[in-house]
């Protein structure tokens, strides 16, 4: 009987362990050798346009849109710092507009800021990636939830990157923004 004590209760630190170690995520340093290498300054700089989808945590398409992206940057008190002005449009066909305020902290460290993001988006960019982590005040049906994002781009050819965003609120999947972007 003892023994099946003992069993049971490594069955459970494994299992413990398993689920607070298993399911970290990726660290945006493993990517530091990937091509072509993710200049944040210079990619988002001029016009790009994307192509994106929300999924629900089911995978269900809830929404379609396209964005319209003018970018530019420039040196403030010896920092680059970037303007990122984003045109939505759903195929709802509904409007929205987002402008991000970018600024380069320390090499490869980036601080977001826009009108319907809760605080500071931190960012930090490594090889070909770069993942940004912040909370978007989110309009649904008249009424504002604060959602945090987990937001993955990786840069696939000078041209071209690909975004991917998940959504939570209290720890709870809520869904995923999928994007791609091509730069003029």
């Amino acid at each position: 009987m003892r023994n099946i004590n003992f069993v049971s209760r490594l069955l459970s630190v494994c299992l413990i362990a398993f689920g607070l170690f298993g399911c970290s995520s990726p660290s945006v340093t493993q990517y530091a050798n990937e091509k072509p290498n993710l200049d944040l300054s210079e990619y988002f700089n001029g016009t790009i346009d994307a192509y994106g989808i929300f999924t629900d945590r089911s995978g269900e398409v809830k929404k379609r849109f396209t964005v319209l992206l003018v970018a530019q940057w420039k040196v403030v008190d010896g920092k680059k710092v970037g303007t990122l002005d984003e045109s939505f449009e759903y195929s709802d066909g509904t409007k929205q507009k987002r402008i991000w305020t970018l600024t380069e902290t320390a090499p490869g460290k980036y601080i977001g800021r826009a009108d319907d993001v809760v605080g500071d988006a931190l960012g930090e960019s490594s090889g070909n990636a770069l993942n940004w982590t912040y909370t978007l005040a989110l309009p649904v049906d008249g009424t504002i939830y604060h959602v945090q994002f987990n937001d993955w781009m990786y840069l696939v050819t000078p041209k071209v990157m690909l975004n991917k965003a998940k959504m939570s609120k209290f720890g709870i999947d809520l869904g995923e923004v999928t994007l791609s972007f091509y730069k003029r």
